[in-house]
């Protein structure tokens, strides 16, 4: 939802999709959709969907919340590999490689990110590739992980989109 936002007010013109590990038809969580509806963002209607290798070869770019969701989706389609990150690995990976640069295709930018990575990285959690996920825990949980994921997001844009409107590529 937030990168969606976030593109379509970079005028950038792509598909966003969600998927994950939840069993598919779960409503997003009471205190999410307040928080977002609180930014404009309407969340009432959305429903869990589980990731598949379908959904995932569509994707020009997965992101995860967490290395095991990057693990998950590498291990439904292996092929994925260089354009599977967790949001803050990409982020961190994206500042040290700089913003994509004009004309260079989205695919090319992953790709010097991608460089260096070892499927090692992979196992187990960690800081500073997951980002918390507040299930079960009180609402101002809900609102930290918000505010990350909102400035992840905006990063993420500047980095991989930072001339705007070129496509969803």
């Amino acid at each position: 939802m937030l990168l969606r936002h976030r593109l379509e007010a970079a005028g950038v013109a792509a598909v966003v999709r969600s998927a994950g590990l939840l069993e598919s038809g779960n409503p997003a969580s009471a205190s999410g959709v307040e928080i977002l509806a609180g930014r404009g963002l309407e969340m009432k209607a959305h429903r869990s969907t589980t990731v598949s290798a379908a959904i995932l070869q569509e994707a020009d770019l997965v992101l995860g919340m967490a290395r095991q969701h990057v693990r998950e989706a590498v291990v439904l389609a292996p092929d994925l590999w260089p354009r599977t990150f967790t949001l803050k690995e990409l982020v961190r990976r994206g500042a040290a490689i700089g913003p994509r640069k004009e004309g260079e295709p989205l695919e090319a930018w992953l790709a010097r990110a991608h460089m260096g990575r070892s499927t090692a990285l992979l196992m187990g959690v960690a800081p500073e590739d997951d980002v918390a996920d507040p299930i079960g825990q009180p609402r101002s949980a809900y609102e930290t992980m918000v505010e990350e994921l909102d400035e992840l997001v905006e990063r993420l844009v500047l980095l991989a989109w930072p001339a705007g409107p070129r496509g969803g590529g």
